[in-house]
């Protein structure tokens, strides 16, 4: 909801880094790799009960999350850093909860469910830009990707506002979990709306 408005703040400093990365010879999918282990980093972390050091290693993770998009639009996007990116970004999208399932049984159930909504938010996420590609349809909302992104209720900014309140407040993590996944559940009615306006453009659906 937030990551379109946010890209005019955040994109002039991650380029300057990612061209200065580039000029060294670091690639972005070396930056995309880099940044799994402070990802599984914090999920060893949550489960055992180190929740500061847990915050400090997901910011290190999104900060690398930026960085390879930053360098690959220095270098040149590639097909593969943009399946790498995705794949790693929901590598830590299911660490955290499931660190907190492991933290606290209560967790367990919240934890599920969450998951299962990232689940399904990212199915509808990956099969509109699937079809979106072959309608020829683009969009610079969230930048230059190597896909097309679309819009929603829950997008980075969200899942990182929600990850952060879990680990200042990993007691409330329970009611924090399933609001955010009620929040991606709606992202994902949204999501199909959209899909109905524009993929049924064509068809007498």
């Amino acid at each position: 909801m937030f990551d379109a408005r946010l890209r005019p703040l955040i994109d002039p400093p991650l380029n300057a880094a990612g061209r200065w990365l580039a000029r060294r010879g670091i690639g972005a999918n070396a930056v995309t790799l880099a940044g799994l282990a402070p990802a599984l980093g914090a999920g060893v972390a949550i489960a055992a009960g180190h929740f500061a050091l847990a915050l400090a290693l997901i910011l290190l993770n999104r900060l690398l999350d930026g960085l390879d998009g930053a360098v690959a639009r220095s270098r040149g996007l590639t097909d593969f850093g943009g399946y790498l990116d995705t794949l790693a970004d929901y590598v830590f999208y299911v660490t955290v909860p499931l660190a907190f399932g492991i933290a606290n049984p209560a967790n367990s159930l919240p934890a599920l469910l969450l998951v299962a909504s990232f689940t399904l938010t990212c199915a509808s996420f990956l099969v509109y830009a699937a079809i979106a590609a072959r309608r020829g349809q683009q969009t610079a909302a969230h930048g230059a990707k190597s896909f097309f992104y679309s819009t929603g209720l829950a997008e980075g900014a969200e899942t990182i506002a929600a990850f952060i309140a879990m680990c200042l407040w990993p007691a409330q993590f329970p009611v924090i979990a399933l609001g955010f996944a009620g929040l991606c559940l709606l992202t994902v009615a949204q999501r199909t709306g959209m899909a109905r306006r524009h993929f049924s453009a064509r068809e007498n659906v």
